[in-house]
């Protein structure tokens, strides 16, 4: 099971193109990344009309981020990518009747409260955080906080 839809998977590979590109097209984010070019432009053209890509006409037209990445949430985009991201059926806007165990359900509360905690965390986390490189230098017990650094001196050092 993954939480997130190809859409919203390839929403992100695009956006993440443009991020690092001053522009692009369908064509060639397609091309990148293996994917059908329709798909792509279909995102293109959701992303767009949600303010997350602008667009030109032309030969040298295309689409760029309408925004910085640094203004755009996860869960800004998963909400609109995933019209209405929720982490189970019910959740506080599910209408009455939408599930038929609801009267008796004792997990429906918990439901609510982890799903309100995961988008605080996605709230938190914008374009930006996710588009920055990961480091390369493979983590030590030094860097994980496993041994302090004083004990990491030491114990190359013997």
């Amino acid at each position: 099971m993954t939480l997130l839809s190809r859409k919203a998977d390839y929403a992100l590979l695009i956006l993440h193109y443009l991020h690092a590109n001053t522009n692009g097209n369908a064509r060639t984010i397609a091309e990148k990344f293996g994917l059908s070019r329709s798909f792509v432009a279909n995102i293109l053209k959701e992303l767009g009309s949600k303010g997350f890509v602008s667009s030109t006409r032309g030969v040298k037209g295309g689409y760029v981020l309408a925004r910085s990445s640094a203004t755009i949430t996860l869960a800004e985009l998963l909400e609109a990518v995933e019209e209405g991201f929720k982490l189970t059926v019910c959740n506080d806007h599910t209408p009455a009747g939408a599930c038929e165990v609801e009267h008796v359900c004792p997990v429906k509360a918990p439901m609510i409260e982890i799903h309100r905690r995961i988008m605080d965390v996605l709230r938190a986390i914008t374009l930006a955080d996710v588009f920055a490189p990961v480091p390369t230098v493979p983590p030590t017990l030094a860097t994980l906080g496993i041994i302090t650094r004083t004990e990491a001196t030491t114990n190359t050092t013997a």
